[in-house]
């Protein structure tokens, strides 16, 4: 660890600390001063301790308590956009808000839940021990994410009961998520003038009955633990075509699945593939462009239980793919609780209310120290 450029205080108002966070510059590739400054500011902590791989922060009380939470966020964002530093203004509706790179995606998220280490970790209220995550890279490619470095190098560090991610939520529970695969589906023809069809094949037209399965197609509506996760198969992309007046030799699309987390990769890939019939087209092959499992609500644990009830019972599934299936792979049942409205996720007017940061802080303090 450098000698860190900003200090933090992490026991200050979660609103202060979110304005602190988001000006300390940190897109994807450049997180080594703010992971600085937490390491710094999570060192001043007495009796905790304190890890860190690459540009990786883990810190973690050790009081015996019986069981753990895991608190994780990531410290990157996308590029600025002249939009740090921070401001607060009026948004839309009127309400104080803090504008900002990252002060949605996440750094409200991260600022709550390291106000909350840093204040519970010598408290004697606190229910559970306390591990914090703050990791690098969540905003680019899968291979380069922080948490999914942990997970294969230490993955003893992030073990707990159950996890929370501070993705932005609304400041209401979405548990588990959905999984996603993504195949690319190739057809193969023959180049022909279009005048002379026969002499061709159309490598589009070979990819018409895939295409018609996918029309027909009925997903599902699954609940688990109260939450409804609702599937879908799409056609995403599609591309084919030389001329106007050629028949094309190639056609390609890719085929999204997002799968309800009661099914496992294995499974959900072997119903897309039965329902797509790929198999059964001549000239048509497909390879896995992308690949993530879905993530179990674990709403029934303890730990995530009390969590609800701290938050007057407001849930809902998480339909799109976050980190926390990197902690269901682990058998940590996780959720994702965080202040700000996703939608303004990478906007260059990024932005949260206030008020969602301190709704959140207080609800997460109480469920720490169970009252």
């Amino acid at each position: 660890m450098t000698t860190p450029t900003h200090a933090l205080d992490l026991t200050i108002d979660p609103i202060a600390l979110t304005e602190a966070l988001v000006d300390i510059p940190s897109p994807s590739f450049h997180e080594e001063e703010i992971a600085d400054a937490i390491e710094a500011a999570l060192r001043r902590i007495p009796n905790v301790e304190v890890l860190r791989y690459r540009n990786n922060v883990v810190a973690r009380t050790q009081r015996g308590l019986g069981a753990r939470v895991v608190l994780a966020g990531h410290m990157d964002t996308v590029p600025i956009a002249d939009n740090v530093p921070s401001h607060r203004a009026p948004d839309a509706e009127g309400r104080d808000t803090l504008f900002g790179c990252g002060s949605v995606d996440m750094k409200s998220g991260l600022a709550v839940y390291l106000h909350a280490f840093a204040v519970c970790a010598n408290d004697p209220r606190l229910q559970r021990d306390l591990t914090m995550v703050a990791y690098e890279s969540e905003e680019v490619a899968a291979e380069y994410n922080g948490l999914g470095h942990l997970q294969k190098a230490h993955p003893e560090w992030i073990e707990g009961e159950v996890a929370l991610l501070g993705e932005p939520s609304g400041a209401m529970i979405e548990a588990g998520c959905q999984g996603s695969i993504r195949l690319r589906i190739r057809a193969e023809g023959v180049r022909a003038h279009s005048a002379r069809s026969w002499m061709g094949v159309n490598a589009m037209h070979r990819l018409a009955p895939i295409i018609s399965r996918i029309t027909a197609y009925e997903p599902r509506r699954v609940e688990i633990d109260g939450c409804e996760y609702r599937e879908g198969l799409n056609i995403v992309h599609v591309e084919s075509g030389v001329a106007t007046n050629t028949i094309p030799d190639d056609a390609w699309m890719f085929v999204n699945f997002r799968f309800a987390p009661d099914r496992s990769l294995a499974e959900a890939m072997e119903h897309m593939l039965d329902v797509l019939g790929v198999e059964k087209e001549e000239g048509v092959s497909y390879e896995v462009d992308d690949e993530s499992p879905a993530a179990l609500p674990g709403l029934s644990r303890p730990a995530a239980a009390e969590l609800v009830k701290a938050t007057g019972g407001n849930f809902r599934a998480k339909y799109g793919w976050t980190d926390v299936a990197r902690f269901s792979e682990m058998g940590i049942p996780a959720v994702n609780f965080g202040p700000g409205d996703p939608s303004y996720a990478h906007k260059k007017d990024e932005q949260c209310p206030v008020s969602m940061v301190s709704d959140v802080a207080d609800t997460l303090l109480r469920w720490l120290r169970g009252e």
